[in-house]
């Protein structure tokens, strides 16, 4: 043990006046602050604020957008990044349409191994926080769909059922894989995971946490995991 382990150690153990009077001195240190003088500090978090909404801004206008649109088939006129740009990997081809509003903290995925692996976004789309979008044949995205943070859409699982064939490090086979269709205004909600094969319908909502493993009809509230239809939301 280093010295400065022991006495990081002998000063945790707090068992004599010295060492206790040590920690004190640690913790307090650990904890201190220029006193607040609300009305300088409100100016200065405001300042902060403003600085950092610049920066954002610049960012996003002089490097995230056009170097990301560079990736794209689209001009993707409109498009809105924030928080940096997505991360794509994998062999995909990707096409955005207007006015898209996506977060850089999402990641579009094309199959490895895939040569048509295509993701088609549509207009006035918005892609949340932590979205992942993994395309094994196919993800079709309709006008004015919602995506919430942190929803999956899984065109492929990324490894084989067969445990032999996972441990070799194969590949997932083509009986694993699918297009996903989202009709035009579907809502999918936070943490929402939809599999390959699935389709579902126009205008469409789905709760918070659900697991969508089959097709869904139109204009209906969807929940559960599997999801299944709660009620029509026809007026």
């Amino acid at each position: 043990m280093s010295a400065m382990s022991a006495f990081k150690a002998w000063v945790k153990r707090r068992e004599s006046p010295l060492a206790r009077f040590a920690y004190r001195i640690v913790a307090g240190a650990r904890t201190a602050r220029f006193p607040v003088i609300r009305p300088l500090h409100r100016l200065v978090y405001a300042a902060h604020l403003g600085i950092r909404g610049l920066l954002a801004e610049a960012m996003r206008a002089l490097y995230w957008t056009p170097v990301f649109v560079s990736r794209l088939e689209t001009d993707a006129p409109g498009l809105m990044l924030y928080s940096g740009m997505p991360q794509v990997w994998g062999p995909l081809l990707i096409k955005v349409g207007r006015d898209v509003r996506m977060s850089g903290i999402s990641t579009f995925i094309g199959r490895a191994g895939a040569t048509t692996a295509e993701l088609d976004i549509g207009d006035n789309v918005d892609i949340g926080w932590q979205c992942q979008l993994s395309v094994g044949t196919r993800i079709v995205i309709g006008d004015n769909v919602r995506l919430a943070g942190r929803v999956m859409l899984a065109g492929f699982p990324g490894h084989p059922m067969d445990a032999a064939a996972r441990a070799a490090g194969l590949p997932d086979t083509e009986d694993q894989i699918g297009d996903i269709i989202l009709e035009p205004d579907v809502w999918l909600a936070t943490g929402v995971i939809v599999t390959a094969g699935v389709r579902i319908g126009a205008g469409t909502v789905v709760a918070a946490g659900s697991i969508v493993t089959r097709d869904l009809p139109p204009g209906v509230l969807a929940a559960g995991a599997p999801a299944r239809v709660i009620r029509s939301l026809a007026p």
